[in-house]
């Protein structure tokens, strides 16, 4: 049923004159599940807090409940059509009160790793680009079909979601930039192990398939406690994004996989300053995949000691100084920083043997990384001793 309504949401976002390729299909029907997400959240809060007879207060108020703007039921479970918004009307409501009001839960919030705080960012972040109101009637209607209280249910749903990422490379280059294969993220967490009480960092976060993977191990790996789960949900995994899409699409990922409130920051790594980083400020654990190939502003190279416009060698010196003493680190790197003879190639190199303890370089085959249009190779560095 998930991925009959997926393809259901395209078909009704391709008519859409706002949505123009598969970027802005996967960011549009992100905002709008999170909330359908949301909703079933706040109904499970609040079924247990009956159960052990507590009071139970909605992080969002009545008028702005999925039940209540979205998709208004009549006491037989149809869409009550009298209510329920459409066309101009409703496209006013959500560009006009909906957003402005999720948008502001970003300064209200007690705190920024709460799930209210992560709803202020998202709504900040993103905009409407549904312009007419009976589309996203269309659409409501169709997320509404999409149910996440059981854990089949949440598993089924980030599935299909980790597919809809995959196919953003098709819409180009930016799209690919997201994602990096499942299959080679799984081995890659295998081989450093994460364990649970470790801070697990991504500085490059992009849709958070690092992260999210090393969860799953970690969820897997024993009986979880209740101080287990507490740690996962809020001790373990961090991140840094730099571009808003991908801030959110991370963001969405993480949450579908089980974690209500993400530890992703909106900004871009590379401009703090290295020797900044303080041994309070270290992970034991660094899983990523850095973009290749951009560039980074002469300013931005000031913050590191070996100068480079090349971004993934920015962040290699990023994720060495990041790194706890005796931590472990997975990260991708392009295969010609093996054989580079530029400067910053030959003094990486030496960093890295002279710095760190240079477990295994898995040579990944051309075509690894579907449009990424250049050979990379997946560097699996243990034991790392920091910067």
């Amino acid at each position: 049923m998930f991925e009959q309504t997926f393809k259901n949401l395209d078909n009704v976002l391709r008519t859409e004159a706002g949505c123009q390729n598969e970027l802005d299909y996967i960011e549009q029907t992100s905002w709008i599940i999170f909330l359908k997400y949301l909703d079933d959240l706040e109904a499970d809060r609040q079924a247990a807090a009956e159960l052990s007879g507590k009071t139970y207060t909605p992080i969002l108020k009545p008028e702005y409940r999925w039940k209540r703007w979205a998709v208004p039921k009549t006491k037989t479970g149809e869409i009550d059509h009298h209510k329920a918004l459409s066309g101009d009307d409703l496209s006013e409501f959500v560009n006009k009160t909906l957003f402005p009001y999720l948008a502001k839960f970003k300064t209200t919030a007690d705190h920024p790793d709460t799930i209210e705080y992560k709803i202020g960012e998202i709504f900040s972040e993103i905009r409407n680009k549904v312009h007419s109101g009976y589309n996203l009637r269309e659409i409501l209607n169709r997320v509404d079909e999409l149910r996440f209280r059981s854990q089949a249910e949440k598993h089924e749903m980030s599935h299909l979601y980790e597919d809809k990422i995959k196919n953003m490379g098709n819409a180009g280059r930016n799209g690919g930039e997201y994602y990096t294969p499942r299959p080679l993220i799984r081995a890659i967490v295998q081989v450093v192990a994460p364990k649970i009480g470790e801070k697990i960092y991504d500085p490059a976060v992009g849709s958070a398939g690092f992260l999210c993977e090393a969860f799953e191990y970690l969820k897997a790996s024993k009986q979880l406690s209740t101080k287990d789960v507490e740690t996962l949900q809020r001790k373990s995994f961090f991140g840094k994004e730099k571009k808003s899409l991908a801030y959110v699409i991370g963001t969405m990922n993480m949450i579908l996989h089980g974690i209500e409130a993400p530890n992703i920051i909106h900004t871009n790594t590379l401009l703090e300053n290295i020797t900044d980083i303080q041994e309070k400020d270290r992970y034991d654990v660094i899983l990523a995949n850095p973009p290749f190939g951009g560039s980074e502003q002469k300013q931005v190279q000031h913050n590191f000691p070996i100068k480079t416009g090349e971004t993934a060698y920015l962040f290699l010196q990023h994720f060495i100084k990041s790194l706890k003493a005796g931590g472990r680190a997975g990260i991708v790197i392009k295969s010609t920083f093996l054989n580079g003879t530029d400067n910053a190639s030959v003094s990486l190199r030496k960093l890295l043997l002279d710095s760190c303890d240079l477990h295994t370089i898995l040579d990944c085959p051309s075509g690894t990384f579907q449009g990424a249009g250049v050979k990379t190779c997946a560097s699996i560095l243990v034991g790392l001793t920091g910067g």
